[in-house]
């Protein structure tokens, strides 16, 4: 009997969402219940963890007939989305007893179907309560820009240190070649200073300033394509929040510990 069952007429942006995953995470939990599909995971390093909603409306169909938790591979789910083509839809299924997942594209002519069984994994199930925190500083920037900048500054050195004050955000790196940074104007708004909205005084005083590895920040940028903004959401020694929002399918967010003084991240969890 099958107990859950969705589809996705794009199957282009389950990839993308895959895509957005694959480097930071293997295998993984992954939860279905009557709200939609979630999971939450923590790369090896436990420097970062990526929480990943996507809500039942966003499907073109959706069932599920009792909340469930199936163990994926990420890489070989990755690699049997090749299967698809760009055009093709994706319906994932499984039953009351799962041993694997049911993986089908269809063309948009349904003249080509295409069935992969891919087994499942049995994993321990890591409960990791993400706590509330109200953040200093809220950036929305346009996502395209924001991969742009990590990836130029990540040629100059692996660490970008993050100003905000509330007229800018600073991006700055230092490397072996020298010193440099990006600096947007913020002062039509897109900081948004919830923790402290009556603060007076200086608009050059500093909100939140902390260093991050650019190697995390580049994986994340691989969200990019599901969203046209990103948020980066700061306070101080609390791990940074990037979010993209998938435009009525869900949210994706990351959560990247801050560098501390000796050079070595904390933990995220």
């Amino acid at each position: 009997m099958t107990n859950f069952k969705c589809k996705l007429a794009d199957c282009q942006k389950f990839k993308r969402i895959v895509d957005a995953l694959k480097d930071l995470v293997s295998d993984v939990n992954i939860d279905t219940s009557a709200t939609g599909i979630s999971l939450q995971a923590m790369d090896s390093s436990h420097v970062a963890l990526v929480s990943l909603m996507m809500n039942q409306e966003g499907f073109d169909y959706f069932k599920c007939e009792k909340p469930a938790t199936i163990g994926v591979s990420i890489g070989n789910l990755s690699k049997v989305l090749k299967l698809a083509n760009p055009e093709d839809s994706i319906t994932l299924e499984f039953d009351e007893d799962p041993s694997c997942l049911t993986i089908i594209f269809e063309s948009s002519t349904n003249s080509k179907s295409t069935t992969f069984n891919l087994n499942l994994l049995t994993l321990e199930s890591e409960n990791m309560g993400i706590p509330d925190t109200e953040y200093t500083s809220e950036i929305t920037m346009n996502s395209n820009e924001f991969t742009k900048i990590c990836k130029e500054l990540g040629v100059i050195s692996d660490t970008v240190g993050i100003t905000t004050t509330l007229d800018y955000v600073e991006f700055s790196v230092t490397g072996d070649i020298g010193s440099g940074n990006i600096k947007i104007n913020t002062s039509t708004g897109e900081i948004d200073q919830s923790g402290n909205p009556d603060a007076k005084g200086d608009k050059a005083d500093v909100l939140v300033e902390l260093s991050f590895a650019l190697k995390y920040l580049t994986m994340f940028t691989k969200a990019a394509p599901l969203a046209n903004e990103v948020s980066l959401q700061m306070s101080k020694d609390t791990p940074l929040v990037v979010q993209f929002e998938m435009s009525g399918l869900g949210n994706l967010f990351y959560y990247l510990a801050p560098k501390i003084t000796d050079g070595e991240e904390t933990d995220a969890s």
